[in-house]
């Protein structure tokens, strides 16, 4: 039987050796590139997450015209959703002669309306509407439905406003808001008609009092 003598033992241990320490190497060097190949990836997915987060957090803008008694009219753009409140100040604030006390500051703007702030010496006369756009909406708070006129605004009336209409009980007061809900904005003051409950004796006894915006 073959036997290895003393300097080929000596040989293969050294062998051993080398090429134990060359695996320990390896693995040491694996052991460190390894977390900096995952720090990459955790940078590279917080970013991506970033830029996804800003995406989601950006709401559409919308552009609003804004005149009358503010400090600095003119073209305002607001996020999506803002009110008459947020338009204002976006404009710098009321000037001193302002009189919002009609104004209802929690309208919900849309995008491309021109909004007019009136002023003390204006607020008597609203021969323009405060604001403008496609339907014509005031947003002077519940100024269509006031005593003043007595001209109850079908689209925005509440149903204790519409039971105060001559021959309107609860019931048909509630069928024309179910009406609306379900069907829109009336288009014109006839379409009330289309009610249930409503005929045309009912129509003419009350025609003179309403209007649509």
């Amino acid at each position: 039987m073959y036997s290895l003598n003393l300097k080929q033992k000596k040989i293969i241990a050294i062998v051993g050796i080398i090429v134990l320490v060359l695996i320990i190497i390896y693995f040491y060097n694996s052991r460190l590139e390894t977390p900096q190949l995952e720090d990459d990836i955790l940078v590279e997915e917080n970013q991506t997450n970033s830029n996804l987060g800003n995406k989601t957090d950006e709401k559409d803008l919308i552009i609003i015209h804004i005149t009358g008694a503010v400090k600095m009219p003119g073209i305002v753009k607001l996020e999506e959703g803002a009110r008459i409140e947020d338009a204002i100040n976006k404009a710098g604030g009321l000037t001193e002669d302002a009189d919002i006390s009609k104004v209802n500051l929690a309208y919900v703007l849309e995008d491309g309306v021109k909004i007019k702030i009136p002023s003390n010496s204006d607020i008597g006369d609203l021969g323009e509407n405060i604001i403008i756009n496609g339907s014509g909406d005031n947003i002077l708070e519940d100024f269509e439905n006031s005593s003043d006129n007595n001209i109850l605004n079908i689209n925005k009336a509440t149903e204790q406003e519409l039971e105060d209409l001559p021959g309107i009980g609860p019931s048909l007061a509630s069928k024309i808001i179910e009406y609306r809900n379900k069907n829109g904005k009336f288009s014109s003051v006839e379409d009330i008609k289309n009610v249930n409950g409503i005929g045309e004796s009912k129509y003419e006894n009350i025609k003179e009092k309403l209007c649509v915006k």
